[in-house]
């Protein structure tokens, strides 16, 4: 089953649980079987010449899909060993039922030891599930450890144990799996934070359930390619630059003009029409020499600035852009006109230092360390739980936010925040954060909507790092991605 769009907190899951065991009338034990046969189908599939199969059960619900899964997988004809990390007699409800059936198929489970896991071909991690709270406890910390240290691939039952199913930070030990089957809903912690570090290949099974309309709102959506076309339809024959937008970069402080440079390709990449960059006057012959197709501005008096933001339809802010008196004096003039404005790098360092009110009409697009200082907080906090941070920022500042990083986060207007799980380590390089800037801004200056351009701008970003990172993600540069922009809105 592909993965849906929506993502669910473990808690809602939980609730959807409940809700087809009392009002559908699903008794539980089916839901635990539906959910080891789910889990048999995709293992097969991930493994298909696997025949020896370790699975490690916990105490709890985790370990019951274990056991059902066990208990399944002997019957499909594996050789099937299932470790007990605790004592599965004091299971209990439909855990305790798993059990009970797995050992009446005359199968037994063994204490769990860790030189037991290399009798299998494939290691089954149903240790701890969505259940977790708090740190790992020791007994179960130290089979995480030889899970990890096994030499065999893992596959985890619903979520990687040691891992919060909410915010995808590693609670303590943390299984590190090649691959998940997730069930019911997809949990958000899958894929923010450090989720995808240990998560591996995602799939999913919704075991036959459906959540009521209107009950279980997402907490977030994944950013899918569909998305692309919905901004960026098909262009008329017909059509000449001025309908794509006119696009204003202000930023470029002295001695700085790649950055500028960077985000005005990225924004003529998406496709605006015409895109001005606004520089320190020394920093005009480089740009013009490099890239020729961007209309080059000598930032000297401030007048010249004001009647550049006068002809543009979208304005972005930052790249380059310094901490100066000059860099002052830019942000405070882009700020005084209303214009749908794109906010980043040291252009967010001086908003951090200001008392600025929220603002409807901006994309603010902040890496953890400037989260941190518009929040006044540090990155260990932003990192701990960016779901959590990326609703703070939108509260302090209105608009549309887009915290950066892996597994990028975007939200604003009321809307359910959307994450992208495109993208690679390569792209941490300098510069890639400026050719999201000026993809964003081009493509906003396409569609005039600020939402559906920051998403898509992320999407096609994260996609043209990917690209670039097809021979190897060590060495790509963000002239890389610029390059690539041009296929992701083309699709």
């Amino acid at each position: 089953m592909a993965l849906p769009i929506a993502l669910y907190s473990s808690a809602q899951v939980r609730a959807l649980d409940a809700h087809a065991i009392a009002a559908l009338g699903i008794p539980a034990y089916t839901l635990m079987k539906r959910a080891g046969e789910a889990a048999l189908r995709h293992l097969r599939s991930r493994f298909p010449v696997a025949h020896r199969i370790v699975i490690v059960c916990g105490g709890g619900n985790n370990g019951g899909d274990g056991y059902v899964l066990a208990r399944f997988a002997q019957a499909a004809g594996l050789t099937v060993t299932a470790l007990a990390a605790s004592n599965p007699e004091e299971l209990r409800g439909a855990a305790r039922q798993a059990f009970a059936d797995f050992r009446a198929s005359s199968a037994r489970a063994l204490p769990f030891a860790a030189p037991l896991l290399g009798e299998g071909e494939v290691v089954v991690d149903a240790l701890l599930g969505t259940g977790l709270h708090g740190e790992v406890r020791p007994e179960y910390a130290a089979a995480i450890r030889a899970i990890n240290t096994c030499g065999r691939p893992v596959f985890a039952l619903d979520v990687p144990s040691g891992l919060d199913s909410d915010a995808g930070v590693p609670l303590g030990e943390t299984v590190r799996a090649d691959s998940t089957v997730t069930f019911v809903g997809l949990k958000t912690g899958l894929l923010v934070g450090e989720g995808p570090e240990y998560t591996g290949t995602v799939f999913f099974d919704d075991l036959e359930l459906t959540p009521p309309p209107g009950e279980f709102v997402p907490r977030l959506t994944r950013i899918v390619e569909s998305e692309i076309l919905a901004a960026l339809p098909r262009r008329r024959r017909a059509a000449h630059k001025g309908d794509f937008g006119r696009v204003l970069i202000v930023g470029g402080g002295p001695g700085m003009p790649g950055a500028t440079r960077l985000a005005g390709e990225a924004c003529l990449r998406v496709g605006a029409g015409l895109t001005t960059v606004a520089v320190a006057p020394e920093n005009v012959a480089a740009i013009a020499a490099g890239r020729p197709e961007l209309i080059c501005l000598a930032l000297g008096e401030p007048r010249v600035l004001a009647e550049a933001l006068e002809r543009a339809d979208v304005v972005a802010i930052g790249p380059g852009l310094g901490r100066t008196p000059w860099a002052h004096a830019a942000l405070d003039t882009v700020l005084a006109v209303d214009k749908p404005l794109v906010v980043d790098a040291d252009a967010l360092n001086l908003l951090a230092e200001a008392e600025v009110r929220p603002r409807e009409g901006w994309i603010l697009t902040p890496h953890p360390g400037e989260a941190a200082r518009l929040l006044a907080a540090t990155t260990q906090e932003i990192q701990r739980d960016r779901l959590a941070a990326l609703d703070r920022l939108l509260a302090r500042f209105g608009g549309t936010v887009v915290l950066k990083g892996a597994g990028t986060l975007v939200g604003g207007g009321g809307r359910i925040p959307g994450v992208c799980e495109r993208g690679n380590p390569g792209m941490a390089t300098a510069g890639s954060g400026d050719v999201l800037t000026g993809a964003i801004a081009g493509i906003l200056a396409q569609c005039r909507d600020a939402w559906a351009a920051a998403r898509v701008g992320v999407l096609v970003h994260a996609m043209a790092g990917d690209a670039a990172a097809r021979g190897g993600e060590r060495g790509v540069l963000a002239s890389d991605l610029a390059r690539e922009l041009h296929h992701g809105v083309n699709l």
